[in-house]
């Protein structure tokens, strides 16, 4: 798999991975790490779980955190889940779950993460929109104090 990835990354300038690997294999998400300059993305693996993050860490098994607040119970753990992410250097892209409302509240978390990067699809029905839409209010409301948190993903070398 990893000789495959490394040829999508080589061939189709693909520069994130989300869950390449099976959930428990950290070993695996860490050598892709180790040998990609890309953003890898953990969903599954890291289950947004402050400790799993520094599982992960630790193993250098990932360098980005998908952060969905049904997956770790409370707005609380998932907002540990994140500050052991940005505090280690990595990414973090705001999710919705499935099933999702018209609920924009992770708009909001995008700007207040200062994540850069919201998994929402792409602006075809109203539940999407309605994170987009947010956004753009979200810019208006700042004015010229908002800012654009740019590509999260930077490799550290």
């Amino acid at each position: 798999m990893l000789a495959l990835y490394e040829g999508f990354a080589q061939d189709w300038g693909v520069v994130s991975f989300e869950d390449p690997f099976h959930e428990d294999d950290f070993a695996a998400f860490a050598e892709l790490t180790r040998r990609l300059d890309v953003q890898v993305v953990g969903d599954d693996l890291l289950v947004t779980n402050r400790e799993r993050v520094e599982r992960a860490q630790r193993l250098g098994a990932a360098n980005a955190l998908l952060f969905e607040v049904n997956q770790a119970g409370t707005l609380s753990e998932a907002l540990a889940a994140a500050g052991q992410a940005t505090g280690g250097g990595w990414s973090v892209v705001v999710s919705e779950r499935s099933g999702e409302t018209e609920d924009p509240l992770i708009a909001d978390l995008v700007v207040a993460l200062n994540a850069g990067q919201i998994k929402t699809g792409a602006p075809v029905r109203g539940e999407r929109t309605a994170k987009y839409n947010r956004l753009l209010q979200i810019e208006e409301e700042l004015g010229p104090a908002a800012v654009y948190a740019g590509r999260s993903y930077r490799h550290p070398h």
